[in-house]
């Protein structure tokens, strides 16, 4: 266990919609399924965090949400991307690839002035 890492406050929406964006619809089961395949199992969801972050989305309109039939033929809760979702997920993904690069800035080797 100690290889799990624990989701970054903020890193869970953007991985969701990021998720939805790449594979497109798919039910809650899905898209954590994804997550945790795309983390290479260091990332593990749990239920009580990726449902009301899928909420939160749908209510934000950032994903649409409607019922259908899964791949062995249960009722599930497809989500998908809105027009808005691929806008906050560029808006996002800028966002953080900004703070990644000043930290890296930070974390670079360099070498101390006299």
């Amino acid at each position: 266990m100690a290889d799990k890492q624990d989701v970054q406050p903020g890193t869970l929406a953007l991985m969701i919609l990021r998720t939805l964006e790449v594979l497109g619809p798919l039910h809650g089961y899905g898209v954590a399924r994804r997550i945790e395949e795309t983390s290479k199992q260091k990332i593990q969801l749990n239920y009580g965090t990726l449902y009301p972050a899928l909420v939160k989305l749908e209510q934000e309109g950032f994903v649409r949400a409607a019922w259908g039939q899964s791949e062995n033929n249960r009722r599930a809760k497809y989500y998908s991307l809105t027009a808005a979702g691929r806008k906050r997920l560029a808006q996002e993904a800028r966002e953080w690839r900004r703070t990644a690069d000043l930290i890296s800035a930070f974390l670079a080797r360099r070498e101390e002035a006299p």
